[in-house]
């Protein structure tokens, strides 16, 4: 598995990926994550992918050939309390239903980690879907990710995690 830089040619597959993604939580009755259309059709979040890939926070990890996952990382998001120390926020991780349980996810978030370290952050922080049986939730906790403020964004409740960083 080789992680590579993601750019404006790689919005499609980034957004087929989030849409594979939909798809999967609808099919297991999980709508309250990203709801039931595909982000492919939706203006927020083409502008959202957009604005990652152009600004250089996109990160690309490619499995037998093909793009297995994304992550963009950067600045917390606005509906977040601020970071009482330098960070890096990771404000997408989707890995391709095909290589789901491949390490894609884990291998991505790595790689956030390193880039966190390079640009002298403390911590990473992450905010995810809190509801249901908070099974998101508890994959970033098996990934070193510890949970600590909850929020709501209208009904959608979330929460934050964060990660402490080690020198080296």
């Amino acid at each position: 598995m080789r992680i590579s830089l993601g750019g404006p040619d790689d919005i499609d597959t980034v957004l087929a990926l989030l849409d594979d993604a939909t798809a999967w939580l609808v099919s297991i009755g999980r709508t309250g994550q990203w709801g039931t259309e595909p982000r492919s059709t939706n203006p927020r979040g083409i502008a959202q992918v957009t604005e990652w890939a152009e600004a250089g926070r996109l990160h690309l990890a490619h499995l037998d050939g093909d793009v297995a996952g994304a992550l963009a990382v950067g600045e917390a998001m606005p509906y977040v309390p601020p970071a009482t120390e330098p960070e890096l926020y990771v404000n997408l991780l989707v890995t391709g239903r095909a290589y789901a349980g491949r390490g894609v996810g884990a291998l991505l978030l790595e790689h956030a980690q390193t880039i966190a370290r390079e640009r002298g952050a403390h911590q990473l922080r992450v905010d995810c879907y809190a509801g249901d049986d908070r099974a998101l939730v508890r994959y970033y906790e098996r990934q070193g990710f510890t949970a600590t403020d909850t929020f709501a964004v209208g009904e959608w409740p979330g929460q934050i995690l964060v990660q402490r960083l080690r020198s080296g």
